[in-house]
């Protein structure tokens, strides 16, 4: 039997950050480019009721919602897998939070900063940006990008593209990495450098799978299962599409041809008809002793076409 869960579900990545505040807090400090100075001193988790209206909850429930000492608000979530409407639904969230803080008498210079943390399991993510790990989103002066509003920032961290670090100025960085990379269902033995910080130390504790009632280990399995059964239900649609576009694309690409034959055919028939018609004409002429220079003239053709149509 396995001796640690994966924190990546919900169940677990919940149960790691959305119960102890120090972890998330750490987890924040680490990952989030705060300003110098502005580092997190503690937190308090948010209640369900100010958690903004979501009208795509399926498999992509926020996981953590909390606010720091500087009155900041910051969403921190797991996403099993990549679909182009997740960048857009974190979008929501963030600036759903960032509006729900005017209550009514309010001024919008007393608006606090928010931060959308998105991890995603998924190497689809982010195509377009190879294998980079992390994508950084902010309000950003199109003319001037070193004037950089942290008002509304969405970080992403594309977790199988992470290498595995031991970086001196960014430890935590890398072990919250490491954590969320390294740790699953087949770990026997966590590295070292885990199992001696404090913080991942404690985190590793509670994914102990002793830790955890038959009930919750139900919920885990099934959690596991929808995502599969999600994941399958997506590759199925690509497929589907794929091929849709194949054919459609063949019958576009006949038709296409048909209506360049048509095109074809009918500037052939054009050209003909006009070879035919200016023929005849300077048949006409040349029987009426009309000189070359003149059926020439008549057809602004050169003296060379002339004499080759009344060869032909």
């Amino acid at each position: 039997m396995s001796k640690y869960l994966d924190p990546k579900a919900d169940l677990t990545f919940k149960k790691v950050f959305g119960e102890h505040s120090n972890l998330v807090l750490s987890l924040l400090n680490a990952l989030l480019p705060l300003p110098e100075g502005m580092e997190i001193k503690n937190v308090e988790y948010l209640s369900p009721e100010n958690i903004p209206e979501n009208p795509g909850k399926k498999y992509s429930i926020v996981d953590v919602y909390c606010t720091d000492n500087y009155g900041r608000h910051f969403i921190v979530e797991m996403q099993s897998y990549w679909n182009t409407e997740f960048f857009s639904r974190t979008l929501f969230n963030a600036t759903s939070m960032y509006a729900k803080q005017l209550e009514k008498g309010k001024s919008f210079g007393e608006l606090k900063d928010v931060y959308a943390l998105s991890f995603v399991n998924d190497i689809k993510a982010f195509p377009e940006y190879g294998n980079e790990y992390i994508q950084e989103y902010y309000l950003t002066n199109k003319q001037h990008t070193a004037d950089k509003r942290t008002d509304l920032s969405m970080v992403f961290i594309i977790l199988p593209n992470y290498t595995p670090q031991n970086r001196a100025e960014k430890k935590m960085h890398d072990l919250w990495l490491k954590f969320l990379t390294e740790i699953d269902e087949n770990t026997t033995d966590a590295a070292p450098e885990l199992l001696e910080n404090k913080e991942t130390s404690e985190a590793l504790e509670l994914l102990r799978r002793s830790a955890f009632t038959p009930g919750e280990l139900l919920t885990y399995n099934q959690y596991w299962l929808d995502i599969s059964t999600e994941k399958s239900a997506m590759e199925r649609e690509r497929r589907v599409g794929r091929e849709e576009g194949r054919i459609e694309g063949r019958e576009e690409g006949r038709i296409e041809g048909e209506k360049i034959g048509i095109e074809k055919g009918e500037k052939i028939g054009i050209e003909k008809g006009i070879f035919l018609r200016n023929k005849q004409i300077a048949v006409e002429m040349k029987k009426q002793g009309t000189s070359l220079d003149m059926i020439s003239i008549v057809l602004q053709l050169t003296k060379d076409e002339v004499a080759k149509l009344l060869k032909e």
